[in-house]
């Protein structure tokens, strides 16, 4: 592939999403920006960067499906939930062998026994991963997160020889497996697939070096699938043909400098649902040049927006605000994200308004919030008036090490 590749299929996606997805042609249209005017990468910036706060309201004005999709719902495989609520559809891939690059790369294939334990439950990252390691031939163990014991009996007991799910998961696998007695050369596990989290170099020591495995992280959101995936040979991330990726100044939506850090803006080439300049709201930065004919993004730094990913999930304050809302002696609240023995742990700090008292309310908050979030708080701490003050509702207190 080659820029003009890349340009082609700009010109291509932006033509039909004008004329058949009408919150494209709206979007455009408020721009002051017509087809014709984007004639590849190099004109992007003319489109104004879409957010997924922006995409949320879109959504809830045009339901169920925003006014991206362009075929007939009926030809849709599935359809998940995201954060908002959003209703993505799964659009069919116009080439099912492109989304299959990152499995391939690590040597899933026929004969292979692969635990998923990412959760099929709402979301769609069990089912992606599935489909990945059914398409490349390998056999599924879709056991979710959780239940540590029993994954590690289905492991021994049916030769699993592969994971999917997040690093820190198969960290604490192959910790209990150590300390039942079972030595590293004698552990199956030997290909994986991460994502959901950053992928740590003491991790990436220890599976490769210490277990012998062939792995990589993938990185990508619900709204777009994967983005891209991680390989021995280059450092960052190889991003999926699947995809155009732009860099930019968050405030501004204009393409930085290659090699400089700013939000990860992507506009994807699926014509079925045809999400153009969205921005993912994470940092990274991509290298100036083409590397073996795909872009290469050279890292990821973190979060430009509110949202945080905690556990693979994204957690909004806005999420924060609509469980706290149903709690009037509530004064404030504010979620602070740690990741003692590399896990993460969701902890609700609430300001009391004058004369309220705490009872039971710890629990029904607990409660409403994973209602509303979708994420396991693990404890509430009520503070003095005047502890929370003007800090950001939620607070990434994690030491990736």
């Amino acid at each position: 592939m080659s820029q003009t590749y890349f340009d082609q299929k700009i010109r291509d996606i932006i033509a039909h999403a004008y004329d058949k997805a009408p919150s494209v042609r709206a979007m455009l249209d408020k721009a002051g920006v017509t087809p014709a005017d984007i004639q590849g990468a190099a004109d992007l910036h003319k489109i104004p960067v879409l957010s997924k706060d922006a995409l949320v309201e879109i959504h809830q004005a045009n339901p169920p499906f925003g006014g991206f999709l362009t075929i007939d719902p009926a030809d849709l495989p599935r359809i998940y939930i995201s954060p908002g609520p959003i209703y993505d559809p799964q659009p069919p891939p116009e080439d099912p062998a492109i989304l299959l690059e990152p499995f391939r790369y690590v040597g899933f294939g026929r004969g292979d026994r692969v635990l998923n334990t990412f959760t099929y439950h709402l979301t769609p990252a069990g089912i992606l991963l599935d489909d990945g390691l059914r398409g490349v031939g390998a056999t599924v163990i879709p056991t979710g997160p959780g239940n540590t014991d029993l994954q590690i009996m289905m492991v021994m007991a049916l030769g699993i020889n592969g994971f999917v799910g997040q690093p820190s998961y198969l960290m604490q696998i192959l910790d209990k497996m150590e300390s039942m007695g079972v030595a590293p050369e004698a552990n199956p596990f030997k290909k994986a697939l991460f994502s959901a989290e950053p992928y740590l170099p003491a991790q990436r020591a220890r599976f490769e070096g210490q277990y012998g495995m062939k792995t990589t992280s993938a990185y990508g959101t619900a709204d777009l699938g994967f983005i891209g995936y991680t390989r021995h040979d280059m450092p960052g991330f190889r991003i999926m043909p699947t995809v155009y990726v732009q860099i930019v100044d968050p405030t501004t939506g204009q393409d930085v400098e290659p090699g400089s850090n700013g939000e990860i803006v992507v506009t994807t080439f699926n014509k079925a649902y045809p999400l153009v300049r969205f921005g993912t709201g994470d940092l990274g930065a991509l290298a100036a040049d083409l590397v073996d004919g795909q872009q290469h993004l050279l890292g990821l730094f973190g979060r430009s927006g509110e949202a945080i990913k905690v556990r693979g999930m994204f957690l909004h304050p806005n999420q924060l605000r609509t469980a706290a809302a149903a709690f009037p002696a509530i004064d404030k609240i504010q979620a602070i994200i740690t990741r003692p023995e590399h896990k993460d742990v969701v902890t609700l700090r609430v300001e009391l308004k004058e004369g309220a008292e705490a009872n039971n309310l710890g629990e029904q908050l607990m409660a409403a919030a994973q209602n509303a979030v979708r994420l396991r708080v693990d404890q509430v701490e009520f503070v003095p008036p005047g502890t929370i003050g003007n800090e950001r509702l939620v607070r990434d207190d994690r030491k990736w090490e």
